[in-house]
């Protein structure tokens, strides 16, 4: 099959996130090495094994939080803040920003060829949502289950679902910014952001749509995330320094750091982008994914990493001697840092490629940490250096990667970037310095 002459680069960044709102902020904290990992302040934590996450502290859900907006689009989205749970207005928030900094103005575009792909995780309703409604099905301190059709559920707004369905913040975007083409959501938890950046990549070199949306969100501090994530993966937990709990492929790392944040960048058309005199910051030149589990459902991540690099690296024409970085997936899981490592060893070889885990300065953002990390290498490629991996103080000899430990580091001109979940699923995305 010939390839698409029609080429997608990126043209807007905008995001959500432990260490700021803008690209700006999360660079000068990478470079700066710096944590955005704190006591929670979101919820009541002292008593689980962990009480630390990377929160994005600067993201209140006011409406200035979504960037410059005119009055009408202000006037809505201040409207449709009241059904959006947290996820949901930082996806709207991270989309707002990409907008923005792509120039986007849908006069000049078609609408029926502009639309947006949009990653997430299972979201949760807030305890509190429910409060109302059983202490009013409730007597002496004992719950009547068979009051709560009737009286417990009065309780709730009739529009309470709508904040919780992971498919709202693409309906929220396209609506407010007349966004009619190709919209699509995926809830493939970390993996989402590589296959909504992928499949914003296809749709536009399929011809199907000049420009895209392409973005995730994601939080595991929500206290039933919370707990969930506690009992079903290896978190770090109490005792730690909070700021250097991530530790990804370091020998004294103890697990995952639980956060939250959201991402969005603007993929749009080559020819669309130049006539228009839009920064390009990068071109989408590849996209892979793999799925591995066993018979009886248990995952093997090693294969689907392995599996997705190699794929990416085919759809873009590359080889390993192409990458001048990799983004790592990085999640400071003793088990998953080692069979990530191997998957490494396997597609680069003896090759020691820099190795970059933003997830050391901020944890895991769930769906929404996949695309801050691309971004933060589509700002390693801009400035031609790598930022360091935080707390990285003992490298593990089961990790034999070659992780960025000083700024200064080259950063090539072409990135692979992977995620992978405990269930086994896997997404990778090349992307090339773009250079005319």
């Amino acid at each position: 099959m010939s390839r698409s002459p029609r080429r997608a680069v990126v043209t807007g960044l905008g995001l959500i996130s432990p260490l700021g709102n803008s690209p700006t902020a999360l660079w000068e904290a990478l470079t700066s090495r710096r944590s955005g990992v704190a006591p929670v302040q979101s919820f009541p934590a002292k008593y689980l094994p962990t009480s630390f996450a990377g929160e994005a502290r600067e993201f209140t859900g006011a409406i200035d939080d979504f960037g410059q907006l005119d009055g009408e689009k202000k006037k809505a989205i201040r409207k449709g803040l009241k059904v959006m749970c947290r996820e949901c207005q930082m996806g709207v928030a991270a989309a707002q920003r990409a907008l923005a900094s792509s120039g986007f103005e849908s006069a000049g575009f078609d609408p029926d060829r502009t639309g947006i792909v949009f990653g997430s995780d299972y979201m949760m309703t807030e305890p509190q949502d429910f409060t109302a409604g059983i202490l009013r099905c409730s007597d002496a301190g004992t719950f009547d289950f068979k009051r709560w059709p009737v009286d417990g559920m009065q309780q709730l707004t009739p529009l309470w679902l709508l904040k919780y369905l992971p498919n709202m913040p693409a309906s929220h975007v396209a609506i407010y910014n007349d966004m009619r083409g190709p919209n699509n959501s995926l809830t493939l938890r970390e993996a989402s952001a590589g296959a909504a950046i992928g499949e914003a990549f296809r749709t536009i070199t399929r011809d199907s749509a000049d420009y895209v949306l392409a973005g995730a969100t994601g939080t595991r501090v929500h206290p039933m995330k919370a707990v969930h994530s506690i009992l079903q993966e290896e978190v770090a937990g109490n005792g730690a320094d909070p700021t250097r709990a991530s530790r990804p492929f370091d020998a004294k790392r103890t697990g995952m750091v639980l956060g939250e944040g959201a991402a969005v960048v603007a993929i749009e058309e080559l020819q669309s982008a130049q006539k228009r005199g839009a920064k390009i910051y990068a071109e989408v030149i590849g996209m892979g994914s793999s799925t591995v589990m066993d018979s009886r459902g248990v995952a093997d991540r090693k294969l689907a990493l392995i599996n997705s690099m190699r794929s990416a690296l085919r759809d873009a024409g590359a080889i390993p001697a192409d990458v001048g970085h990799l983004n790592a997936h990085g999640l400071s899981t003793r088990s998953g840092d080692v069979e990530e490592a191997e998957a490494i060893r396997e597609v680069f070889g003896d090759r020691r490629i820099p190795v970059v885990a933003p997830k050391s300065n901020f944890g895991n953002l769930g769906a929404g940490s996949g695309v801050v990390e691309i971004i933060a290498s589509i700002l390693a490629l801009e400035a031609g250096e790598l930022f360091p991996v935080l707390n990285y103080d003992n490298p593990d000899p089961r990790c034999p990667v070659n992780a960025v430990r000083e700024t200064g580091t080259p950063a090539g001109k072409v990135v692979l970037s992977v995620n992978v979940t405990p269930q086994g699923q896997a997404s990778a995305i090349v992307l090339r310095k773009f250079e005319g």
